[in-house]
């Protein structure tokens, strides 16, 4: 089971990034999803989940609106749209899977699986 991000960088306040996390040795269908990111010394913070139980969509207060979670199922890789970015959206981003959902889905301890992490800088 193997996921890697990409699409991080810098990117001016009020642009836009589409980070990608794609998938090898197991099928993202059937998994719940989520992205994550986490700044220095703080925990990391779920910001996106996919119910795998009825294929909802929740999102934290911070990014309501301005994130999009989808999934290509052809290329079996998880998309986080980020619109309308801000400073303080930097933070390494990561993508996740499991095989159960969780209602508590912003907890990292409930999430298996983890890609590397990728950069996103938001500054003028």
């Amino acid at each position: 089971v193997r996921l890697v991000e990409s699409g991080g960088g810098l990117v001016q306040p009020g642009g836009s990034l589409r980070l990608s996390c794609a998938a090898s040795g197991f099928t993202l269908e059937g998994y719940a999803l989520g992205w994550f990111r986490q700044v220095p010394g703080k925990e990391r913070e779920g910001i996106a989940c996919f119910s795998s139980d009825d294929g909802s969509t929740f999102y934290t207060d911070s990014v309501k609106g301005r994130f999009t979670l989808s999934r290509d199922n052809a290329k079996n890789t998880l998309i986080l749209q980020m619109n309308s970015l801000k400073p303080e959206d930097k933070a390494v981003y990561y993508c996740a899977a499991d095989r159960f959902w969780s209602q508590r889905c912003t907890v990292a301890a409930n999430w298996d699986y983890w890609g590397q992490g990728t950069q996103v800088t938001v500054s003028s």
